[in-house]
């Protein structure tokens, strides 16, 4: 083509020298090139984003497109200009080698950048798959290919603009190994985390994370090449070193959210010295309990046949059974709890004693609610406790609580008195 251009020049005539034919190359190369652009970003992309506009895609938003298209288009310019330079320019000439150069440049450097974009894409849409999204840590994973994309592209370019091999820069690599190894010791630690953390199963997006060293109680809000970003319950946003995750200790508390109740663990401290048998009155006035009755009915003829074995010796208390107001308590929290619509069936439900301490005698709620929402959660805790407050002096009773103020001056005024 070149040198039937250049003959028509001649028969024209218009005498071609060295330098007039470089112009005239160099003219319509410049030329091509604007005339190519022209065509992309001002006529094909705009009709291609427009088209795709309207058909009111969500995985894909405009930006994006945008963004890939338009650096796919540098990428297809880059090698026009390429496959110009060496249609028109000689051969071996100075000209076509920095021409080669910078459009071999111009295009590792889009291919990388569009590269990016297509990664941006595949991160979004992955939004739209929750399984894919939430069990592969997909955003670290793919700022490791960024990271390693761009070492792999700024090689090639650098060995480009030296003349040499690549094979001759990676070889060199050897020697930087620990060099690399330090700048590059947080990402390489994040992304062996961040696989770690999705093959184990240990910790996706969404999931509730409580790690005290960093101060993070929350949801994972994004698992990064380098960071864990939580979001708080106090709206904060706390950040975690990604290989932290590996090397310390957390509480995830998704296991809680999927089975569908969340425990209840706390006591109330009782008066020792407030435990004692019940007297036949006493039983009869808690018989009126409708969730005791069953119980009460069932211990009277349990005990009642096991003392009439003693006959005389039922004169004295101790050698005999008899039923406590503690253990009657006890009895009835647990019918209370197994009545209760918020509270699980299915799971461990137990009412029992702790050691005593100093502050009295622990008695331990232990079960779990009938719903993982943190509200309604507190709301049915409050629930059982207000009732055991409430309740407890009928069993005969007493809360221990420390001496307070005010029982410091009813305490002097009485002794005044």
């Amino acid at each position: 083509m070149k040198e039937i251009f250049f003959h028509w020049l001649t028969d024209m005539g218009i005498e071609v020298s060295g330098l007039m034919a470089l112009v005239i190359a160099l003219g319509f190369i410049v030329l091509t090139a604007l005339l190519l652009h022209m065509l992309l970003h001002r006529v094909l992309l705009v009709r291609l984003v427009g088209i795709l506009g309207k058909t009111q895609q969500v995985w894909l938003p405009p930006q994006l497109q945008q963004r890939l298209f338009f650096r796919l288009a540098l990428v297809f310019q880059g090698v026009v200009l390429l496959g110009q330079a060496e249609i028109w320019l000689p051969r071996n000439s100075e000209s076509l080698h920095w021409i080669e150069m910078l459009a071999q440049l111009w295009i590792l450097l889009f291919l990388l950048l569009a590269l990016f974009a297509l990664l941006d894409c595949m991160l979004l849409v992955s939004r739209y798959t929750p399984r894919l999204g939430r069990e592969l840590p997909l955003r670290g994973i793919f700022q490791g290919v960024k990271l390693v994309g761009s070492i792999m592209v700024g090689i090639l370019m650098i060995s480009m603009l030296l003349g040499k091999s690549p094979l001759f820069l990676f070889s060199g690599l050897g020697a930087m190994t620990a060099v690399l190894m330090l700048v590059f010791k947080d990402p390489i630690l994040g992304l062996v985390a961040g696989i770690q953390l999705s093959a184990n199963r240990m910790l996706t997006v969404g999931d509730w994370l409580q790690m005290d060293k960093y101060g993070a109680d929350g949801e994972v809000t994004d698992i990064g090449l380098t960071t864990v970003k939580v979001s708080n319950w106090d709206k904060t946003i706390t950040t975690i070193p990604t290989y932290a995750l590996i090397s310390d200790s957390f509480k995830n508390w998704q296991g809680m959210t999927e089975s569908g109740g969340r425990r209840i663990k706390r006591s109330v401290n009782i008066d020792m010295t407030s435990v004692r048998f019940l007297t036949v009155d006493e039983q009869m006035q808690l018989k009126q309990a409708q969730l005791l009755a069953p119980y009460l009915s069932r211990k009277e003829q349990e005990l009642s046949a096991y003392n009439q074995q003693l006959s005389d010796a039922l004169s004295c208390p101790i050698n005999g059974r008899h039923l406590t107001n503690l253990g009657t308590l006890r009895a009835y929290l647990d019918a209370y709890l197994r009545a209760h619509t918020g509270i699980r069936k299915d799971m461990t439900l137990i009412v029992r004693q702790l050691a005593p301490t100093p502050d009295g005698l622990p008695l331990e709620i232990y079960c779990f609610t009938a719903t993982t929402a943190w509200a309604d959660y507190e709301g049915i805790q409050s629930d059982v406790f207000d009732h055991i407050f409430a309740i407890i002096d009928q069993f005969h009773l007493r809360l221990h609580q420390s001496p307070t103020g005010y029982d410091m001056r009813t305490w002097q005024r009485g002794q005044m008195e």
